[in-house]
């Protein structure tokens, strides 16, 4: 049984928190991360650029997408941790793609940054205490937990790749 089972969080993110095998987040984060990067290390920059279909996210639009939505979440986690009651806003992600200049940038430089964000996730998370990970709030009209967000943030990551796998690649 997974720890985040007794969390109060919204039914939406049980598609992504169903995809996380890991019961600890440490270990889930860590391990979605390296199934990411060793997808994508191998790939050419002209996979990085490719959409498999009109009006679809590059593979470089998606990761940058993984990354953002990771800052976001991580933002949400933190402010519930220090008792912010107040109910977080949204955020367009097609919008933040579209300004993303994904496309602009290396793959090696994406995953670079990517690293840098995921360390910083860990280190963020390692950092609350049990009482913490227990405390929620509201974002985007749902409810979640601390630590329900760790476990989303990696659901989310696992998603992604099955997306990359399906539609983009064959693994």
């Amino acid at each position: 049984m997974k720890a985040i089972e007794n969390h109060n969080f919204a039914e939406y993110f049980n598609n992504y928190i169903n995809l996380v095998e890991e019961e600890d987040l440490q270990k889930a984060l860590k391990k979605s991360f390296k199934e990411v990067k060793y997808f994508v290390k191998n790939l050419t920059e002209e996979q990085g650029n490719f959409a498999y279909a009109k009006k679809k996210w590059t593979v470089k639009e998606l990761l940058v997408h993984v990354m953002d939505t990771e800052r976001i979440f991580c933002e949400r986690a933190l402010r519930f941790a220090r008792n912010d009651d107040k109910e977080l806003p949204g955020f367009d992600h097609d919008i933040f793609v579209k300004n993303s200049a994904a496309n602009q940038r290396t793959l090696k430089d994406i995953l670079k940054e990517y690293k840098v964000i995921r360390k910083s996730t860990l280190a963020l998370f390692k950092s609350f205490t049990p009482e913490m990970l227990e405390k929620g709030g509201i974002a985007n009209g749902n409810k979640m937990t601390v630590l329900s967000i760790g476990f989303i943030i990696s659901g989310h990551e696992l998603h992604h790749l099955n997306i990359l796998r399906k539609n983009y690649f064959i693994d």
